[in-house]
């Protein structure tokens, strides 16, 4: 695993991704308005995904400007951290013109990120620079120093080749930056709840788990397109492990601080570092699994271990 981890990540010029450290409102908007006017000077498409409150801010500062930026909450568009890289970054930056520099505001942490939610986006900033090596564009994630836990900063530095300081524009070379390693410290076991209704499904009993799900997911106050969204998950996840994990595994629904959630095991080995994180090609066949997944929970965490793969995702009641 570590080999594969390490060799994920080569040079990544031209692509950048500065990680942008602020204290206070002045110095986020001294740090991302320049960002946004000078991609506007230069021509280059430029996407602003942050979450509500500083996009107003930014939104507000830019005045009639604002009208030739993509603008995105990313409390709605990245609130499952798997779907920023599909869904946000690629998503925008595949619109382009080919060889046009893009440049993008995103982030993805801020104060009030869960524990449970951290670890997918610490992942998912350490996969920005293997899904983006070699691509002619800029990600500049913010960072709020003052809110912020020590151990979230410290993993902007390891996640980022540079920072930008505090009421500074130089981006300087980030000494800690080591994303294979953020990857594997948080590939965390995600431990069996002992309370959960369990399935153990094979090619004969694929469409008995998703009905399974369903049940349970309604049982436990799933409705609508989120009880739909289960039962597309569950489908998904179950055809992946009878094909690729091993011809069987175990399903697992149970309900958790205002979520449905879902888990799939199995004896699969998931290699592929942005396996769901990447856009499918529309003529490719398979290959959609996880991305599904991705888009449509509110949270997906996987772990990849000697014995096999758990996906685990959350349905907001």
């Amino acid at each position: 695993m570590t080999t594969a981890v390490t060799e994920s990540f080569g040079p990544l010029d031209p692509f950048a991704h500065p990680a942008l450290f602020y204290r206070d409102e002045q110095e986020y908007l001294a740090g991302t308005l320049p960002f946004v006017h000078d991609a506007l000077d230069a021509g280059e498409p430029v996407a602003v995904a942050v979450p509500g409150k500083n996009l107003a801010l930014i939104r507000d500062a830019l005045g009639d400007a604002a009208e030739a930026v993509r603008l995105l909450d990313m409390r709605e568009a990245g609130r499952n951290p798997g779907r920023i890289i599909p869904g946000v970054l690629r998503a925008f930056a595949d619109a382009q013109p080919a060889g046009r520099r893009v440049r993008i505001i995103g982030e993805p942490v801020w104060a009030g990120r869960s524990d449970t939610e951290y670890p997918a986006c610490a992942q998912h900033e350490a996969l920005i620079n293997a899904a983006f090596q070699g691509r002619t564009a800029t990600i500049m994630c913010p960072y709020d120093v003052a809110q912020l836990p020590e151990h979230v900063v410290a993993d902007a530095y390891a996640t980022h080749p540079t920072v930008i300081h505090p009421g500074s524009r130089a981006e300087r070379h980030s000494d800690a930056y080591a994303p294979g390693d953020v990857v594997v410290r948080y590939n965390e076991p995600l431990p069996p709840v002992p309370e959960a209704l369990t399935f153990t499904f094979d090619s004969d009993s694929l469409p008995h788990a998703r009905h399974v799900a369903v049940g349970e997911g309604a049982r436990l106050g799933l409705v609508g397109v989120k009880l739909d969204d289960l039962a597309l998950a569950t489908a998904e996840l179950t055809t992946n492990s009878v094909v690729h994990g091993g011809g069987s595994g175990v399903l697992r629904v149970w309900a958790e601080h205002g979520y449905v959630v879902c888990e799939v095991r199995d004896e699969g080995h998931l290699t592929d570092l942005l396996a769901g994180r990447r856009p499918v090609p529309r003529d490719q066949r398979g290959g959609r699994g996880i991305l599904l997944v991705n888009l449509i929970a509110d949270l997906v965490r996987v772990h990849r271990g000697d014995s096999g793969t758990t996906v685990r995702c959350w349905f907001v009641r």
